[in-house]
């Protein structure tokens, strides 16, 4: 075949392929079964192989991840990328639509949109080729992950038309693909995500592509910039003309006429809400006509021709049957409720956390009590209340336990804590979560070396400690359930590998209290070697930029310890590398300034479970953020234990952005 004919045969199968994938994830509608599919994008794959200068940037072959980004780059957007106003009541809703009316000459229809939980994403195409993808960020300065967003099914590489466009939507994690990854996880000993908006956040921000890519995300598109540009006069027009382009859009959307249409869609959808592949929080209403939008404008923060109804919070009662107590890594003691299996917010929840023996006794919440369930922020699954008047004549108050429910050990509070910790340094869950936190992904990355294989090991006294991992042999390895020469060699592969890592994944991996990854990178840095880290004092920790004397004091009790230099002498033995060969100062100083945190004004309230207020505040100010302790309109987010008062409800009213404990300790850890 000439060159020629080659490079026209590579283009024909592209456009063919294109084709295909837009009908597939973007209309859902395949006209080709997948091993027909399948077989041209093999037939591409092996000429571009062959002829690696036929590749060009729409070749599906492209989507698959490989490229390894030191960080992201800064993105401004000409045209800020707004957020939405929210309303929880439809009295709410309606005076908007009323206020709007108002202010206008004629009466205007409305565009009724599902409101996608996900992140906010732009797309730009130069002659209908993608060649960028950013996040919103600020939403003045966004994060350049064109490389991540290319490898996402649903984003068209290639337009139908070679038109110069912008467009902008949001990018989230079907239901499927949530489960899907919260079950590797679990399989794999890894922390699982609290939320499919969660999962998909820490999704798009991965520096390796091919990790995006295996997560399976998905868009919808809901925005057009410049439609006059396309003769597109309106909401609903932009979403079809989107549509023709090969971009996924929603379509359930609807023009309603009047408020009592849009009522109608937010009721039925409310009803439909857990049976859709994705999750919503809420349905968006936009005046349908361009013409309003110009009219009407936006303020600094938001549209004045849109706003967000948000669905109220699914509550329902349920019969608390036991409290379970589980040991981590730290030695915290957490209960967690075990009640009968109700149906909230589409999934079946039988169990809450009651994450310390305060919030039980405040909440009174006793064994046979009916209780009122709700999913905090449609995420976490919280007892709101008891439902006294259902409350057995025989009950009596829930004794708080005064042993470790693992190894009888005395619990006690340390630092005037809420929460009860097992300080045994043998008690075996103790050892295990200490174990697992080792082999972990932000540790020392032992892949395979999950929950279930460590419980296997310790149980069957193979392992006592984290040095006991680096003697195990492949006959041992066999001994241990559904475990074949193959996988066991992988592991002790994985193993002998992680020897190599630099000083702060071993540092991090110690379990040292107060220690995060970010701290542990900052300090192995900073003193290059173990042995100088042990020699540190108090004053040359805290000497360290963001570095407290909480974290400092913490460091200096644990190496001073015979028991700690013993395990440290049984790892160099065993040939672990104790100095640091990762980024320079400067280089971990431009990581935090790319926090999704930096620049943001925030604000703590409320009782925090499972962080100290002032390590949370040094967090946030390690990343940039600027912690203050009132809430005003320059704050940008609030974060809320239980029991918040006036700050929450100041921020409720002005509209500030609002997470809970949880929530911000699962963007931590996506952070570290």
């Amino acid at each position: 075949m000439s060159d020629k004919s080659l490079k026209q045969t590579a283009q024909d199968l592209r456009n063919q392929l294109n084709t295909w994938a837009r009908e597939y994830y973007s209309l859902d509608k395949p006209t080709v079964p997948d091993d027909v599919y399948d077989k041209k994008y093999q037939e591409l794959v092996n000429i571009e192989h062959a002829h690696p200068e036929l590749i060009t940037p729409d070749s599906p072959t492209q989507r698959v991840g490989g490229q390894v980004l030191k960080g992201f780059e800064k993105i401004n957007h000409e045209i800020p990328m707004l957020s939405l106003g929210d309303v929880f009541s439809k009295e709410e809703l309606g005076n908007f639509v009323d206020n709007l009316d108002k202010n206008l000459d004629e009466k205007i229809d409305y565009n009724c949109e599902l409101k996608i939980d996900g992140l906010a994403i732009s797309l730009v195409y130069r002659k209908g080729i993608f060649v960028q993808g950013s996040t919103r960020g600020n939403g003045r300065i966004g994060e350049d992950i064109t490389q991540n967003l290319r490898t996402i099914k649903s984003v068209p590489l290639k337009l139908s038309e070679p038109v110069d466009v912008e467009v902008r939507g949001e990018c989230y994690m079907p239901k499927k693909s949530f489960v899907e990854l919260n079950e590797r996880q679990e399989k794999e000993g890894k922390q699982i995500f609290a939320n499919a908006r969660n999962a998909a956040a820490g999704s798009l921000r991965q520096l390796d592509s091919r990790i995006t890519s295996d997560r399976k995300l998905s868009t919808f598109i809901y925005y057009l910039m410049e439609p006059e540009k396309f003769g597109v006069t309106t909401q609903s027009q932009a979403l079809e003309k989107m549509r023709s382009w090969g971009f996924k859009i929603d379509p359930d959307f609807k023009v309603a006429h009047d408020k009592e249409e849009i009522f109608e869609y937010i009721d039925k959808y409310q009803e439909k809400r857990a049976s859709l592949t994705y999750d919503i929080d809420g349905i968006v209403i936009k005046a349908n006509p361009f013409s309003v939008h110009r009219e009407v404008g936006n303020t600094v923060k938001v549209p004045r021709w849109a706003i967000a109804y948000k669905f109220p919070p699914d509550e329902q009662e349920t019969i608390v049957r036991d409290i379970e107590w589980t040991v981590g890594r730290t030695g915290v003691v957490t209960p967690t409720a075990i009640m009968d299996p109700v149906q909230l917010a589409g999934t079946t929840v039988s169990r809450a956390s009651l994450h310390n023996p305060d919030y039980i006794k405040e909440k009174d919440i006793r064994i046979g009590d009916t209780v009122k369930l709700h999913k905090a922020g449609d995420i976490i699954p919280e007892i709101s209340m008891v439902v006294l008047s259902k409350r057995p004549n025989d009950s009596v108050p829930y004794p708080i336990p005064k042993n470790c429910p693992e190894c009888g050990a005395k619990l006690v509070h340390l630092d005037d804590e809420v929460a009860l910790r097992c300080i045994n340094p043998k008690c075996p869950a103790l050892v295990k979560e200490s174990l697992t936190h080792f082999a972990s992904r932000n540790a020392m990355d032992i892949r395979g070396l999950g929950t279930r294989i460590i419980a296997q090991l310790y149980d069957k006294k193979l392992v006592k400690d984290i040095a006991d991992i680096y003697k195990l042999t492949i006959d041992e390895l066999l001994q241990l359930d559904k475990i074949k020469e193959k996988s066991a060699n992988n592991l002790l592969t994985a193993i002998d590998n992680s020897r190599e890592n630099s000083l702060e994944r071993l540092l991090f991996g110690l379990g040292i209290r107060h220690v995060g990854a970010k701290a542990a990178k900052l300090i192995a840095q900073h003193f290059k070697t173990m042995d100088r880290i042990k020699e540190a004092s108090v004053e040359e920790i805290c000497s360290i930029k963001t570095m407290g004397t909480i974290i400092a004091e913490s460091i200096v009790t644990y190496f001073d310890s015979k028991e700690v230099d013993e395990l440290l002498e049984e790892l160099k033995k065993a040939r672990v590398n104790m100095s640091y060969t990762g980024e320079s100062e400067a280089e971990i100083l431009e990581n935090a300034a790319n926090s999704p945190f930096n620049g943001l004004r925030v604000v703590l309230t409320g009782t925090l479970d499972h962080l100290k207020r002032a390590d949370a505040k040094k967090w946030l100010e390690a990343h940039g953020a600027k912690v203050t302790g009132s809430v005003s309109s320059k704050t940008n987010l609030l974060i809320a234990g239980h029991d918040a008062g006036s700050k929450l409800t100041k921020a409720e009213n002005l509209k500030i952005k609002i997470i809970n404990e949880e929530t911000f300790i699962q963007q931590m850890e996506e952070e570290d």
